[in-house]
């Protein structure tokens, strides 16, 4: 491969949110055993040297004030929607910016709803939609997604239309692709739920920040493409930070191609007065989307489809009573432990702490609404996800 996804990094000591935190206070890593960071959704993986590169440039110019976004940034984000999407017709006027794609998500949810509706989500669900729908004073509604005889992940549309029904819900949040299930949807799929959505009158929010890192053998196809109602009834949210790993230099970015919807979420984002572009997150994504960044992009999912095809044969061999879906997009397993926590006489805290006790740091999946749930990063090198597999084997399942 022409990019490093070998190398073990050593970001300790370097602000890693990852590498410096354990979210179990109360545990601590056994002596003897280093820590495997697969718990929080960032990559410990170096991202593509033109963003260092971009960034550097810019920065040796010593005169930081103030801004405007250059043509640049927005002809960068056009040619990246078209090429790896396929979006045609987008325009620099439909772009806008939000610091973040959960602050993205509420300032349209301000548009679309009054405190206290209700608000449709998917289940299991994204913790940070739980969290910032709920704050913002906000009922969610779950549909639960089902496995289908082969595993896969569905969505439930008589279930989801039901609920529409009977909760009088006219927003939806829609994560494409799935966090955590990995779910890529199948056009037949986009085009059922906006239909449903079209017919109760349900305004949609879509976050595609996962929409780049896609596995080997399927595509995403943006909510806003699959019919002219999609588009005018959608409001999508895409960002560098998951595709390249720059989380933390902040910056997101808005499509809506409705004038009027459009127009009010601009404003509504506007009001704190702090949803403004830093002029070096707009450089990293200018250096993140050059062509450097396609092929970079497309070994990294390269790497990733590898290590999710190893670790979920892995599972499936060696730890009888788990259970989980191969994702298909997205770099996360979720893992269902009910059967074996059931086998072995285990609560899922006792089955968590063993983990971490080992230094495999994973997440606690009960925050995504799986009961039995642990959430799984596999975004990092080869031979530190077969480590975590070797220590799981020996010392946890």
């Amino acid at each position: 491969m022409k990019y490093d996804f070998t190398t073990i990094m050593d970001r300790v000591g370097k602000d890693a949110v990852a590498v410096d935190t354990i979210p179990y206070q109360d545990i601590q890593i056994k002596e003897g055993f280093s820590k495997i960071p697969m718990w929080v959704a960032d990559m410990n993986f170096q991202t593509v040297p033109t963003v260092p590169d971009a960034i550097t440039e810019r920065v040796r110019h010593a005169a930081y004030g103030y801004f405007s976004p250059r043509e640049e940034y927005y002809d960068s984000i056009i040619q990246w929607q078209e090429t790896r999407h396929g979006v045609r017709g987008l325009t620099k006027e439909c772009i806008g910016y939000e610091n973040g794609v959960l602050g993205g998500v509420l300032s349209a949810l301000n548009v679309f709803c009054s405190r206290g509706d209700k608000v449709l989500l998917h289940s299991p669900t994204y913790i940070g939609f739980t969290s910032g729908i709920e704050n913002a004073g906000y009922h969610i509604v779950h549909s639960p997604l089902k496995r289908d005889a082969k595993g896969i992940w569905r969505m439930d549309f008589e279930d989801m239309e039901k609920k529409l029904e009977e909760e009088h819900i006219h927003a939806a949040v829609f994560c494409s692709p799935h966090n955590p299930c990995g779910r890529v949807w199948e056009r037949g799929e986009l085009e059922q739920a906006m239909e449903i959505f079209k017919k109760h009158d349900v305004m949609v929010v879509a976050d595609e920040i996962w929409s780049d890192i896609i596995l080997e053998g399927h595509k995403h196809i943006p909510t806003q493409m699959v019919s002219q109602d999609a588009k005018m009834r959608t409001v999508a949210l895409y960002a560098p930070s998951k595709t390249f790993n720059l989380a933390g230099l902040i910056g997101s970015y808005h499509i809506i191609y409705n004038p009027h919807i459009r127009d009010r979420v601009r404003k509504e984002s506007s009001l704190s007065h702090y949803n403004s572009m830093n002029v070096l997150s707009m450089y990293a994504l200018i250096g993140a989307y050059k062509p450097e960044g396609y092929e970079w992009v497309d070994e990294l999912c390269q790497v990733l489809t590898e290590n999710v095809d190893y670790a979920y044969r892995y599972i499936q061999e060696h730890f009888q009573g788990v259970s989980v879906a191969r994702p298909e997009g997205t770099y996360m397993l979720f893992l269902d432990c009910e059967e074996w926590c059931r086998m072995h006489g285990k609560t899922i805290d006792e089955l968590q702490r063993a983990g971490v006790e080992v230094g495999v740091i994973w997440q606690d999946g009960r925050q995504f609404h799986g009961e039995y749930g642990i959430r799984l990063n596999l975004a990092l090198p080869k031979t530190l996800v077969e480590e975590a597999m070797r220590r799981l084997t020996e010392y946890v399942f």
